[in-house]
């Protein structure tokens, strides 16, 4: 099974023969942050790495585009939108819903947490859990909070 990083190579090459400059524009930028983080890491290219590296492109991306709807650019918004599907398809889908509140209520209970100010905790108990590439602690954060007193 090819790596994550040889899918988006080959999406490139794809891109390029098919002529469809936008998306193969896309994913050079996407592939050279990758192994510009490669570099600044010393570190092999690996899931891992690419997937972090594409959800930090992603949320920079949404960040921008909460100040681009400020600033009234939907020409922006618009463009960052495609970038942000186009890059998406290379991102494992993220835990949501019952299966997210389930593991926070299972950090609660693992940790002992009863105030906001044990949340540091809980985070970090679900950092350590396996699924933790997954979990949006965005998402997890609220969560966490509404549950706390």
């Amino acid at each position: 099974m090819a790596t994550t990083y040889e899918t988006l190579r080959a999406d490139i090459i794809i891109a390029m023969k098919a002529r469809d400059s936008a998306t193969a524009t896309i994913l050079r930028t996407a592939d050279a942050a990758i192994q510009r983080a490669s570099m600044d890491l010393n570190k092999d290219i690996d899931d891992p790495l690419v997937i972090a590296t594409l959800r930090k492109s992603v949320k920079n991306m949404k960040d921008a585009n909460t100040e681009f709807a400020k600033g009234g650019r939907d020409d922006l918004i618009a463009a960052n939108d495609s970038e942000i599907a186009i890059l998406s398809k290379y991102l494992p889908q993220e835990i949501e819903g019952a299966r997210l509140e389930a593991l926070v209520d299972k950090a609660l209970a693992e940790t002992g947490a009863q105030t906001r100010k044990e949340m540091g905790k809980v985070i970090g108990a679900l950092k350590k859990s396996p699924e933790a590439d997954l979990i949006n602690f965005g998402s997890a954060s609220k969560m966490i909070q509404s549950k706390l007193s």
